[in-house]
C-alpha cells in the first residue's frame, strides 16, 4: 500500500477516534459550556483529520508500526522451494513425484500473476479514493453554483432608505464597516446570507417588523463576521477527503447544528438575556415563510430545518451568561481536546519509511529496508539518487525530501532545476526549504527564474536569501523595471512603507503616460477619445506586470500597445479575437 496512502488512513482513523470521543462528551457538556465553544471545537477534530503531522510518540504510529511489523514477519517466513514441501501429505512413488511437480510448475505462473495484479490494486488503490474525493467536491461545487445562480436570478435590491438605513445600523452595531446588500427573494424558504467576499443578505420578503428585521440581520451579519462559510467549506472538503469514513459525515451534520446553536448565543450577547423570548419569536417568524427553494451547503440561514426549531428554542429561553467557573472548565476542555488529538497523532513519515523517530533510512527497490553501510559508500549517492526518483514519481513529499537531503550539491542542483522545468511548486519549495540560506544553489536557480519572469517560483526563493542578496536583487529588478519582482522583494525585506510610496509614484508615472498617448483616467475608469472603456488592457513588454480594467458600463474595448523598452507607442482597439481569447466568450452569462 502507498506510504501516502497509510499516512492518510492513519489520519482519518485518528480523527474518527476523536470525533467519537467528542460525540459521547457531548452529553456531557450539551447544556453547561458555552454553544460557541462547542462550535469551534470541532475545528480541532477537522484539523486532526487535515493536518500530517503529529508528535513522534503517538498511539496512531505506535500501532501502524506493530502491523507493519506483524506483515514483515509474516512476509519473510521461508517459501515451499519445491513440489515435496509445497505438498502437506507426501505419496510415495515416482509417478506420483512426477505428476506433482508437473502440476506445480504449471500453476506457478498463475499464482506469480495473480500476486502481481494484488500488489497493483495495492500500489494503486489510492486512485480510487483520489477519484471519489474529487468527484465528490466537483459535484458539491456545482451544487453551490447552481444554488447561487438560482438565487441571483430571483433577487431584487433593496432601494428603500429607510430599510438600508437601520441595516447599516445593525452592522455598526455588529462592528462590520463594509457595505452589506440587502435584496429579496421570495423563494428562499428562510434568511440566508451569500457570498464569500461580498456578503449579500437575502430575505423572503422584506415588509417584517423592525424587531424581526434587526434580529434578522444580525443573525446573518454574525455569521458573515465569524466567516462560516469558510469554516463550512473547510468542512465539505474534509468529508470529501475523507468520504468512506462515516464519523466524519456525523462530525458535519453536528457542525452545521452548532453553527446556528452558537449564532443564536451569539446575538443574545450582544442584544442582552431580556431579548431572548421576542428572538424566539423572530425564528418561529421565519419558519412560518417557507420558500419552494431549500438553502444549500453553501449559505448559512436564519433556519436549518424545522426539526431543529425546538431544540434551538429551548437553548434560546435558556441562555445564560457563563460563569468564571464554567469558564475555567471549558479552558480544561478545550487543553483536553488538544493533547487528546495529539496523543492520538498519525502514522509519521518515520514510520512511512521503515525506520525508527529520528533515524534516517530509505527502502531500496526491492523494498529491504537498509542505510548503505561503510563498504557501499561508492553507491551511497547513487542509491538515494534511485529513492528520490522513486519517490518524486510517486509523488511521495515527505519521502522526497528525506532522499533529497542526503544527496550531494550538484545532484541537489540537478534535482532543482528539473523540479523547475516540470513546474512543480510544491516540490520546489520542500527541497529549496532543506538548503542552508545563501547556498550556492539559490542563486544559480534564482537566475534562471528571474530571466524566465516567473514570479512565483522567484517568491519562493526569496524565503532562504539573505539580506545582502535580497537588496541586491532589488537593485537588478528597480534597474530592470520589473514591478512584480520588485513588489515581492520589497516585502521579503519588511520595507512595506518605501513599497506604498514606490506604488504610488509608479501610478501617478502611469497616469502621465496614458494621458499622453489619449487616455484618460477617472478613479477606477479608463476613457478614450471620450468614450468608456468596456476592457482596457496594458501588458509590458517583458510581460512582467500587466493592467486589466473592465467596467460593464463601457462602450470600447482597447490595449496600450508598448515596444520593446516598454515605451508606449499607441492605443487600439481590440478585435473580438482578441477579447475572446483573453475571456473566452463574453456573451456567455457565466
Amino acid at each position: 500500500m502507498s506510504e501516502v496512502l497509510k499516512i492518510f488512513l492513519s489520519m482519518s482513523f485518528s480523527g474518527g477516534v476523536l470525533i467519537l470521543a467528542m460525540l459521547l462528551g457531548k452529553h456531557f457538556w450539551k447544556d453547561k459550556i458555552s454553544r460557541q465553544w462547542q462550535y469551534y471545537i470541532w475545528l480541532v477534530a477537522v484539523l486532526r483529520l487535515l493536518i500530517p503531522f503529529g508528535p513522534e510518540t503517538n498511539l496512531m504510529g505506535r500501532i501502524y508500526q506493530a502491523v507493519d511489523q506483524a506483515v514483515t514477519r509474516t512476509a519473510s517466513l521461508p517459501q515451499p522451494q519445491n513440489a515435496f514441501e509445497a505438498n502437506p501429505v507426501y505419496q510415495s512413488g515416482k509417478e506420483q513425484v512426477k505428476e506433482n511437480v508437473g502440476s506445480s510448475a504449471k500453476e506457478q505462473p498463475v499464482l506469480r500473476l495473480s500476486w502481481n495484479m494484488r500488489q497493483v490494486l495495492t500500489d494503486y488503490i489510492w486512485l480510487v479514493w483520489l477519484a471519489a474525493a474529487l468527484g465528490l467536491l466537483i459535484r458539491k461545487v456545482t451544487i453551490y453554483q447552481d444554488f447561487v445562480r438560482y438565487i441571483k436570478a430571483g433577487l431584487t435590491q433593496v432601494s428603500d432608505t429607510e430599510i438600508l438605513d437601520r441595516l447599516s445600523g445593525v452592522a455598526e452595531r455588529a462592528g462590520i464597516r463594509r457595505p452589506i446588500e440587502l435584496c429579496v427573494n421570495p423563494l428562499v424558504s428562510s434568511p440566508l446570507l451569500i457570498g464569500f467576499f461580498c456578503p449579500c443578505i437575502v430575505l423572503p420578503k422584506v415588509d417584517i417588523s423592525e424587531r424581526d428585521f434587526q434580529y434578522i440581520v444580525l443573525h446573518e451579519l454574525t455569521h458573515y463576521k465569524r466567516r462560516d462559510m469558510f469554516y463550512k467549506w473547510l468542512v465539505q472538503i474534509t468529508v470529501c477527503m475523507h468520504w468512506f469514513n462515516p464519523l466524519v459525515h456525523l462530525m458535519c451534520r453536528e457542525i452545521t447544528k452548532a453553527c446556528e446553536f452558537s449564532c443564536d448565543e451569539a446575538v443574545l450577547e450582544k442584544t442582552g438575556c431580556d431579548s431572548a423570548q421576542d428572538y424566539g419569536k423572530t425564528l418561529l417568524d421565519a419558519m412560518a415563510a417557507v420558500g419552494r427553494y431549500r438553502e444549500n451547503l453553501g449559505a448559512v440561514t436564519l433556519s436549518e430545518n424545522k426539526r431543529l426549531l425546538k431544540e434551538r428554542l429551548g437553548a434560546i429561553m435558556n441562555f445564560r451568561r457563563k460563569t468564571k467557573a464554567m469558564r475555567f472548565l471549558t479552558g480544561a476542555l478545550t487543553l483536553g481536546v488538544i493533547c487528546g488529538a495529539a496523543f492520538l497523532g498519525v502514522y509519521s513519515v518515520a514510520e512511512a519509511s521503515g525506520q525508527e523517530p529520528g533515524k534516517l533510512q530509505v527502502s531500496d527497490l526491492n523494498g529491504e529496508n537498509a542505510l548503505p553501510t561503510q563498504g557501499e559508500a561508492g553507491t551511497h549517492s547513487d542509491r538515494y539518487a534511485l529513492m528520490a526518483e522513486k519517490y518524486y514519481e510517486a509523488g511521495s513529499l515527505p519521502l522526497f525530501q528525506l532522499a533529497f537531503l542526503q544527496l550531494d550539491e550538484e545532484a541537489q542542483g540537478v534535482w532543482l532545476d528539473r523540479i523547475y522545468a516540470d513546474g512543480d511548486i510544491a516540490f520546489m519549495g520542500a527541497a529549496v526549504n532543506l538548503l542552508a540560506e545563501d547556498c550556492a544553489l539559490i542563486p544559480h536557480l534564482a537566475e534562471t527564474i528571474y530571466e524566465d519572469g516567473d514570479i512565483s517560483f522567484f517568491s519562493v526563493l526569496t524565503m532562504h536569501m539573505g539580506e545582502d542578496a535580497l537588496e541586491d536583487w532589488l537593485d537588478r529588478a528597480l534597474e530592470d523595471e520589473k514591478w512584480s519582482f520588485q513588489s515581492v522583494l520589497f516585502k521579503a525585506l519588511d520595507r512595506d512603507k518605501e513599497l506604498d510610496e514606490r506604488e504610488q509614484e509608479w501610478e501617478e508615472m502611469q497616469r502621465a503616460e496614458y494621458q499622453a498617448a489619449g487616455v484618460t483616467t477617472d478613479g477606477k475608469n479608463y476613457y478614450y477619445q471620450g468614450q468608456l472603456a468596456r476592457i482596457f488592457l496594458d501588458i509590458r513588454a517583458n510581460k512582467s506586470f500587466y493592467t486589466l480594467n473592465m467596467n460593464p458600463k463601457g462602450t470600447v474595448n482597447i490595449k496600450i500597445i508598448r515596444d520593446a523598452d516598454n515605451k508606449i507607442t499607441g492605443v487600439a482597439y481590440m478585435t473580438e479575437a482578441e477579447v475572446t481569447e483573453l475571456f473566452g466568450n463574453m456573451s456567455d452569462d457565466d
